[in-house]
């Protein structure tokens, strides 16, 4: 391992309300402002992807926890269940001929430790259990991520996408289906992340 000289930084939780300060000790804005400059685009690929993930964070009483950029997998339950979260829409923010396919990314990868900053020797799916997050909106004059109504979910177990698919990058929602993905409400997320893991861990 190695030596860490300056150890990983922790991460207070802001309330929005912290100042932006000027050479002069001046406030030129907030927390909020900047949040409210930076993430408004809901729709938008990245922005959308942290929405979802803030979802299930929501569904598994994770909301308090803070984002970490870079990890491993994306969410891990209080029990210890990893969750990776992928997102995919048929509506975009950017003018479309026709509606997007969903597809996506499931490619094993080089797994990191933030608090060594060293990489994994193998390539692997990191997370337990893989969530598939739809947003299933197709009218741009209705289109609103905030409203869940307007949201899909697929729930697969890790093990089932090793077995069956290898080290294929991605997949269709066809495809997840075949596979026998769970679909769910999210009212019903964090029964059926818990049933999927259940089942193939033999509990």
């Amino acid at each position: 391992m190695t030596d860490i000289k300056f150890p990983m930084i922790q991460t207070t939780k802001k309330t929005g309300n912290e100042s932006l300060i000027n050479f002069k000790g001046e406030t030129i804005g907030t927390v909020l402002d900047f949040w409210k400059w930076a993430y408004s685009d809901l729709l938008d690929n990245a922005q959308r992807g942290i929405l979802a993930e803030y979802l299930v964070a929501n569904a598994l009483n994770l909301q308090n926890t803070i984002r970490t950029n870079w990890d491993k997998y994306d969410l891990i339950t209080q029990d210890g269940i990893t969750l990776e979260i992928k997102t995919s829409a048929y509506l975009q923010t950017w003018g479309q001929k026709k509606l997007s396919n969903l597809i996506f990314g499931i490619q094993p990868t080089y797994g990191w430790n933030k608090e060594t900053n060293e990489y994994d020797t193998l390539k692997s799916r990191q997370a337990d259990i893989y969530i598939f997050c739809i947003f299933n909106h197709t009218n741009p004059l209705t289109v609103n991520p905030l409203d869940l109504n307007q949201w899909d979910f697929y729930i697969l177990n890790t093990k089932i996408l090793d077995r069956k698919v290898g080290n294929q990058r991605s997949i269709t929602l066809n495809s997840l289906k075949t596979l026998g993905a769970q679909y769910c409400h999210f009212e019903d997320l964090k029964s059926t992340i818990y049933n999927e893991y259940k089942k193939e861990a033999g509990i």
